[in-house]
């Protein structure tokens, strides 16, 4: 497949594809081969350092978000080099897993297990699935006892035990290994045990928040707790994890700023209830997956109305034209514009509502044109990573802080317009929506 770039669905100017590929320039610009494979320089500019430098390898801004990329790319193209590029991460993620001494989803271990399974899955090369299981079971290897049961960190958020338990979930059944997913319920039941799941951060160590802050938000609050715990009701039907979770739900709806048609919610409280993030990692679009998987497990229509809720939150917001407190100067899958995307096209796909695919396919065209590329070396997103340090702007190449991210978010958006040619995307394990990015209506009698 080539790429088409005046897609009949898209308004006008460079298609998501057509960005796409060329972001995948400019990140193959920032490769390194030595012995044990491929791996990109998170920052390709001279003179310049990552936001998130260090951790090769790490899901978050590391080669194995780069190669979930190059896999994505390969399937919406069907051209052989970009599966080639995936094939050489990946040989380097089998060849340097040992060295990885954290084990978090994001930036540890976990998250290199999961590059490794799809790359197994896309390429058919079983060394990877192999390399993905002699990872895992290092995983599990570590877990330890913990009060009231065991875990790795005893953090119950994604960044810590949250996500390990969620990627372990995801490898038994890529991997075919049951085990993993006995170990990830134990686990679990240990963070379902606690009043209200993830309820305290701020004395985490988190250099940006008071010491007595409680953040609701997903990758390092209360909302990615509960989500995790409504996965494990999915799973298990043991009613403890749908408790749980509805504990912690029921505390993120009583912080939030609720109107008759919107919800915003505090970046973190009770210093921060005014300051609301847009983004994933402490935001709307992350707390709707929550409440998007409550409705999913238990199909209770209170948490749809609160998944549109946060949605119209983020529309009537202004974004992408305007730049809020909660949505700054930045384009990653992270806290920024590619998050939205991502959110958007997950909820056309799981409702069928169209202004849910015109939403995104807006935020797409605003990501594109923030894009530079004007050198012809590929696109990449100058952003300020960090919301307190306006000043510091940079280009990243990996996946939840940079371009690997965005190109993975506007392919998703291609996906869900090419609904003549449905595909699956790679999603997260703490992404709820649908794998093929297209409502179930749209789909029946073609397979």
């Amino acid at each position: 497949m080539s790429p088409d770039p005046r897609h009949p669905s898209w308004p006008g100017g460079e298609t998501p594809l057509a960005a796409a590929i060329s972001t995948g320039r400019w990140i193959r610009s920032a490769a390194v081969d030595d012995e044990r494979g491929r791996h990109w320089r998170a920052n390709p500019d001279p003179g310049r350092r990552s936001s998130r430098s260090g951790r090769p390898g790490s899901l978050y801004a590391g080669a194995a978000g780069i190669v979930l990329y190059f896999l994505e790319l390969a399937a919406a193209t069907g051209h052989e080099a970009y599966l080639e590029e995936a094939r050489q991460g990946a040989r380097y993620l089998a060849a340097s897993w040992q060295d990885e001494t954290d084990l978090s989803l994001y930036h540890g271990l976990t998250g290199m297990v999961f590059a490794l399974a799809e790359a197994g899955w896309a390429t058919g090369d079983e060394s990877f699935a192999v390399a993905a299981r002699a990872a895992a079971d290092r995983v599990v290897s570590r877990v330890r006892s913990l009060p009231s049961g065991i875990g790795w960190t005893g953090d119950p958020a994604q960044r810590g035990d949250g996500g390990i338990i969620l990627g372990l979930l995801h490898a038994a059944g890529m991997l075919g290994v049951p085990e993993y997913e006995e170990i990830a319920v134990r686990a679990g039941a240990r963070v379902a045990g606690l009043v209200v799941p993830g309820h305290r951060f701020g004395e985490e160590g988190c250099a940006d928040l008071p010491l007595d802050a409680v953040t609701p938000g997903f990758l390092s609050g209360t909302a990615g707790t509960a989500f995790l715990l409504a996965r494990l009701y999915g799973v298990t039907r043991d009613d403890r994890f749908l408790q749980a979770a509805r504990r912690g739900a029921d505390f993120v709806r009583t912080v939030s700023v609720v109107t008759d048609k919107h919800v915003f919610v505090p970046h973190h409280v009770p210093q921060g209830r005014t300051l609301h993030y847009l983004g994933l990692c402490s935001g709307s679009a992350g707390v709707t997956r929550l409440f998007h998987e409550l409705y999913r497990v238990t199909g209770d229509q209170g948490h749809l109305d609160w998944v549109e809720r946060l949605a119209a939150g983020i529309v009537c917001s202004g974004v992408p034209r305007r730049r809020t407190p909660g949505f700054w100067n930045v384009a990653c899958q992270c806290c920024g514009a590619a998050g939205l995307v991502e959110l958007f096209v997950g909820l056309w796909a799981a409702t069928g509502a169209h202004s849910h695919l015109s939403f995104a396919q807006t935020l797409a065209e605003d990501l594109i044109g923030r894009a530079t590329g004007h050198d012809d070396a590929g696109h990449r997103w100058y952003q300020a990573y960090r919301r307190l340090r306006p000043w510091e702007v940079t280009a990243d190449t990996g996946y939840m802080i940079g371009a690997a991210g965005i190109g993975s978010a506007l392919l998703h958006l291609h996906a869900a317009m090419a609904d003549d040619e449905p595909r699956r995307v790679i999603l997260l394990p703490d992404n709820p929506f649908p794998a093929i990015p297209i409502p179930a209506s749209a789909l029946r009698g073609r397979f």
